[in-house]
């Protein structure tokens, strides 16, 4: 199985994930020029060589319009200029409060955002997880603000750098196409802050409320190490979190900051094989019996959109002999508190019970071939010595209804 393992001992930002993944690239020359081909307006990536504690890997600058907005993250946009501990990863953050680069910053609302990244010379796929990874921030923002998500403007991760960081990771995960992301315990630092909204605690709110349900740990190291975008980008693609799986290693990347520190200071990502050993997923569980089939179906349905891997229910008896339904959720155990959410939100329940557990899958992929009928996609799976193959059957239905056949009849033809 395809594992791409990131390893966050000095937290995680955009720009540094982009150097490391831009490292485990065939060709990383070749990358960068098609990230220069993005058509972020104004943005150009360049890479340099950096050397923390001895070991050498690629530190990526963003400029946008002949300037690197956040000079070479070194904080002195809205940290204090007293404390050399401040960590340099902060460049998402408050743009508006450097008083050397203020005229090139305005706050962008989420639908500015959506139009940006619509416009970006990217697969349909780079753009819904730039989206979604927007999504994220923007709920988190809303969260530590309370205000609704459509009031939330974007001045600490609006502008141009910010979105070319989140773009580049997002089309280097395309690229790479792992089946499994493993992301290690984030170091979030300690300490304060300083932004528009005066000083916060490390990590910020917004940064906070992104990491729920994650493994994190502090620290001695002064300053933010994980920013916002940060967080998103690893909430986002992260399949599994916790320590490094048992792989076979193929290619190991190192994505520096600029400041130096005690510690390397530098997000490594390493690139192999892992068996098939399943992966974590978490079981959710509540029972009710206070909702008709139709409010439990439309349950079924949202909670599929809020990314559950399975739901399903069961008859049960409940208190007083009455009947009831069990409804059952499986997911990523990096969302189960969205999930917990979004049933308490849909269901009538007043308690969900957790069920940490494994799953054994088979890898699987998709392809499309051509048929009498027209094009018929093909769902592939293998492992454990299996090798699998089933037409979608929305594709089998629509040729039974196009040509008044059964689904028997199409399968036997196809």
């Amino acid at each position: 199985m395809k594992t791409l393992y990131i390893e966050c001992r000095m937290g995680a930002a955009g720009d540094m994930l982009t150097a490391a993944l831009l490292e485990l690239m065939p060709d990383p020359d070749a990358f960068l020029q098609k990230l220069n081909g993005l058509n972020i307006p104004g943005v150009v990536y360049e890479k340099t060589a950096s050397v923390k504690c001895g070991i050498t890997g690629t530190h990526i600058s963003v400029k946008v319009n002949g300037e690197e907005e956040s000079a070479g993250d070194e904080h002195e946009h809205h940290h204090d200029h007293d404390h050399d501990h401040d960590h340099d990863h902060d460049h998402e953050h408050d743009h508006d409060h450097d008083h050397d680069h203020h005229h090139h910053h305005h706050h962008s609302s989420m639908a500015d955002i959506e139009a940006i990244i619509d416009g970006l010379n990217v697969p349909d796929r780079v753009k819904a997880d730039a989206k979604a990874v927007y999504a994220l921030i923007a709920e988190a923002e809303s969260h530590a603000h309370n205000q609704p998500v459509t009031e939330i403007h974007f001045h600490e991760v609006g502008t141009m750098d910010a979105v070319a960081d989140v773009t580049a990771v997002c089309l280097a995960m395309a690229e790479l196409d792992a089946d499994k992301v493993v992301v290690s315990p984030i170091h979030v630092g300690t300490g304060h802050v300083h932004c528009a909204h005066g000083i916060l605690p490390v990590p910020a709110p917004a940064t906070a409320y992104i990491l729920q349900g994650l493994p994190i740990y502090g620290g001695k190291i002064q300053g933010e190490l994980c920013t916002p975008t940060g967080a998103a980008l690893l909430k986002h693609f992260g399949t599994e979190f916790g320590d490094m799986p048992v792989m076979r290693v193929e290619k190991t990347g190192y994505g520096m900051g600029k400041k130096d520190f005690p510690a390397a200071n530098c997000v490594r990502v390493m690139l192999g094989e892992s068996s098939d050993l399943g992966d974590k997923v978490v079981e959710l569980n509540c029972n009710v019996d206070d909702m008709t089939a139709e409010e439990i179906g439309f349950a079924m349905e949202r909670l599929f959109d809020a990314g559950a891997y399975e739901v399903f229910t069961i008859p049960v008896n409940m208190k007083k002999n009455r009947p009831g339904t069990l409804i059952r959720v499986l997911a990523n155990p990096a969302k189960k508190q969205e999930m917990a959410a979004a049933i308490f939100k849909y269901t009538t329940t007043i308690g969900i019970r957790e069920v940490p557990c494994s799953r054994y899958i088979l890898k699987r992929e998709t392809e499309t071939v051509e048929t009498a009928y027209g094009p018929v996609r093909v769902k592939k799976s293998e492992g454990y010595g299996v090798k699998v193959a089933k037409y979608e059957f929305e594709d089998v239905a629509r040729i039974a209804r196009e040509q008044n056949m059964n689904i028997r009849e199409v399968r036997e033809k196809l």
